[in-house]
């Protein structure tokens, strides 16, 4: 029911003359809607890019009397080039859209930029975020497929949607895991990452009582959080790169995270990220626990949220 509708049944061209009598002409809404804005003419082409995409690009005049065939000869000259372009910039966008779909945007910004050097990066200071399923490896063994993939795809939403909310970047799912930073360029990084962890505790709790309408078993999840320096950019082998964050304050939060369980909290802080956030929130003092990988105890503060 349109002159696009048309275009995709494999017409070369549709024109149509505005001023006639409509009830001469096609019975399409759109041509009414341009009388009423004063339009005379109206006409639309195929615009074709590569690998035989098949587009459309249409133009309109309120002269009297419409298009004189040598306007719509210039027109006609100029396809190839706006073919040209609008390829060029769809296929930016399209590439801007998958980086930021699968690396985040301020990594895929980058990664358009040139940033695809192995062993490239910059140390950024950032809070980082560590969130891990827990039972996960039970879970999949013993639900069917779907209910699998629905379930992730349920709790990762609940976690994701606050961070990207708070302005945080996820930087990589994991199997049932995911890391994610706010980088303290921005003033409030540390309270929005604690602001982004209670909104995704309440969706948490929102999915566990929808999946306990189905009679399934509710999630249990444990949160690291550390502050620190990290190595932001490309690391791999020679055909595969895969841009991440590393160094000791990742490893830090991942052995917070791991430690959750152990000591019966959800979400678990350093001490280095709680002075940051000192006066702001409540937190609970925990102590001080040894941490796989570090000599000495650190001493670590939990969060209700």
């Amino acid at each position: 029911g349109s002159p696009a509708n048309e275009m995709q049944d494999g017409a070369s061209e549709v024109r149509e003359n505005l001023e006639r009598d409509p009830s001469l002409g096609r019975k399409h809404a759109l041509y009414e809607e341009m009388r009423e804005k004063g339009l005379t003419d109206y006409v639309a082409w195929p615009l074709y890019h590569t690998l035989g995409k098949r587009h459309l690009i249409t133009f309109a005049t309120d002269r009297p009397g419409g298009f004189e065939d040598s306007h719509i000869a210039a027109l006609k000259k100029l396809l190839p080039v706006l073919a040209l372009v609008s390829e060029i910039r769809i296929k930016n966008r399209l590439a801007r859209t998958l980086l930021e779909t699968y690396v985040g945007s301020h990594a895929g910004q980058l990664i358009l930029a040139g940033a695809t050097r192995r062993g490239s990066g910059t140390t950024v200071r950032a809070a980082i975020m560590i969130c891990d399923l827990r039972d996960f490896t039970k879970i999949s063994d013993n639900w069917p497929r779907d209910d699998v993939i629905d379930l992730l795809n349920d709790y990762f939403d609940a976690m994701s949607e606050p961070i990207a909310r708070h302005g945080g970047e996820i930087l990589k799912f994991i199997g049932d895991g995911l890391l994610a930073i706010f980088p303290l360029q921005e003033p409030d990084a540390c309270a929005n990452l604690l602001h982004a962890v209670t909104e995704a505790r309440q969706a948490m709790t929102a999915l566990n009582e929808r999946n306990n309408a189905t009679s399934r078993a509710p999630l249990n999840y444990g949160i690291g959080v550390h502050v620190g320096d990290v190595m932001y950019g490309n690391i791999g082998s020679t055909s595969r790169l895969d841009f991440t964050v590393i160094g000791p304050a990742v490893n830090m939060a991942s052995r917070l995270e791991a430690l959750t369980k152990q000591l019966g909290r959800t979400v678990l802080l350093s001490r280095d990220f709680a002075e940051l956030v000192e006066g702001k929130f409540e937190l609970e003092h925990v102590g001080k626990h040894a941490v796989r990988g570090f000599s000495d105890p650190i001493e670590l503060f939990a969060y209700h949220g």
